[in-house]
């Protein structure tokens, strides 16, 4: 008797094994995106992505743009580590990815470019933390700017704001659709691991 239901029950395994295997959907859907939104469609601020894949760092100091750089600080980015992998594997980001950018300051300029001198030399180093930017995919909720939401959490200090509402076409979203668009609204010739792949692999 027991070896009937032993063997009853390794059948209805392999049965079942075998099912999700001819219908792909049936598998387990792909983690959930780390965005949140409220019922205004406003963005909660990210939690725990200093504990993402940096991906780099731009910067555009004020004293090599006359005064004027659109974003006069470092630009520390981080996206997760499963849409970092999926993005290598496949060229494109998936549903739900967020990108992060925190600003920072350049730490207490003592030469008119910015740069001041520390014992590795003259050049620039990061200060004091100064706002946050965040962009979310979601081919539907942001179908009119490339699938792409880009939201402000200020341009200021810490505390940043908790929620955020969608940034308009002119701040964020038109200067990427213009520049980044074939590239899935990303800068990836910004940063190494995007343009070129992780080759510690």
């Amino acid at each position: 008797m027991r070896k009937v239901l032993l063997v009853a029950i390794l059948g209805l395994g392999v049965v079942a094994a075998s099912s999700l295997m001819r219908d792909p959907s049936r598998v387990a859907a792909a983690p959930q995106s780390t965005a949140v939104f409220d019922a205004d469609g406003k963005l909660k601020l990210p939690e725990g992505y200093r504990h993402w894949v940096f991906v780099g760092a731009p910067l555009t100091p004020n004293a090599l743009n006359n005064g004027k750089a659109g974003f006069p600080e470092y630009h520390h980015v981080y996206v997760e580590e499963k849409n970092l992998d999926v993005y290598l594997k496949t060229g494109s980001f998936p549903e739900g990815t967020v990108f992060v950018k925190e600003l920072t300051r350049v730490l207490n300029p003592t030469f008119p470019d910015g740069s001041r001198t520390e014992p590795s030399g003259r050049g620039y180093f990061n200060g004091e933390f100064n706002g946050m930017d965040v962009t979310v995919k979601d081919s539907k909720r942001f179908a009119a700017t490339n699938g792409w939401g880009f939201f402000n959490f200020g341009h200021h200090p810490l505390p940043y704001s908790s929620w955020a509402k969608e940034a308009s076409a002119a701040e964020c979203a038109g200067c990427h659709q213009a520049f980044v668009a074939k590239t899935d609204m990303t800068w990836i010739q910004f940063y190494p691991i995007l343009r070129d792949g992780d080759k510690t692999k």
